[in-house]
């Protein structure tokens, strides 16, 4: 059982050696998503002429912002929480402490900073007048808290399997950017032939690109059936990897 006081302990220490040694420090949380989001507008938008399909289409920036930014926390989280109970292999042979934790507070601290960005991203282009609804930020919040519910079960059965598939880390780095691509985050469901456009309800993450910007863009409808589908692959996901690590947990000291 992790207890509060235990998981703000190690939150703390994941935030503080993430920004360990860096000249910024916590600044760069603010400075990061508003660079990339430079780049992106360059890219895509004065670049690429990107444009979303639609007579009343909302502006090709904040369609990509609204979907990439929980896609990257998402992703961030998984990847680096894969290889948390592997990176502390010195503190669990020394310490008595539920191996959860570190998986825990890798997804929170992830989540939390890339929440930070999102917000200052939204900020942003609201400021330079695209009609982002600030005030359904609070709708937004459970969905963004499901996302997470997802993406800590895909980390703890992750974390527990990168103890004994060393390079599963690695098929998560090829992978990942496959379904990304596989998800409406880049482009519009319309865009795709017809015959394709169920097959991308296969990827768990379209239903949150596009769930994000009907909420803060109120661009493509979110059925109710679509909603309870996601809160159970959510649940599902986080009841199996939490069993699966319960299993595994009592053999990590024998392949650390």
């Amino acid at each position: 059982m992790i207890g509060p006081t235990l998981l703000l302990r190690f939150f703390r220490r994941e935030l503080k050696n993430r920004f360990a040694g860096s000249l910024s420090g916590g600044v760069w949380v603010l400075l990061q998503p508003l660079l990339q989001l430079a780049v992106t507008s360059f890219v895509f938008v004065h670049v690429f002429k990107a444009r979303v399909p639609g007579a009343d289409a909302p502006g090709y920036l904040p369609f990509l912002a609204t979907a990439f930014w929980p896609w990257t926390a998402f992703a961030e989280a998984l990847l680096r929480s894969t290889t948390a109970i592997q990176d502390n292999a010195a503190l669990i042979g020394k310490v008595a402490l539920p191996r959860e934790v570190l998986v825990v507070a890798s997804v929170l601290s992830s989540f939390a900073i890339h929440c930070i960005g999102y917000l200052v991203i939204l900020l942003v282009l609201a400021a330079f007048g695209y009609d982002i609804h600030l005030s359904h930020l609070l709708l937004a919040l459970p969905l963004y808290l499901l996302l997470l519910s997802l993406a800590l079960g895909a980390a703890l059965l992750c974390a527990a399997v990168q103890v004994f598939v060393r390079d599963l880390v690695q098929l998560l780095g090829q992978t990942l950017p496959l379904l990304m691509f596989t998800a409406p985050v880049y482009y519009a469901r319309d865009l795709l032939p017809e015959k394709f456009r169920g097959l991308i309800d296969l990827n768990p993450f379209t239903f949150y690109a596009e769930a994000f910007r009907g909420i803060l863009l109120d661009y493509g409808d979110i059925p109710p059936g679509r909603i309870g589908v996601a809160v159970a692959i959510a649940l599902l996901t986080l009841f199996v990897g939490h069993q699966v690590f319960r299993r595994l947990d009592p053999h990590f000291e024998d392949f650390l």
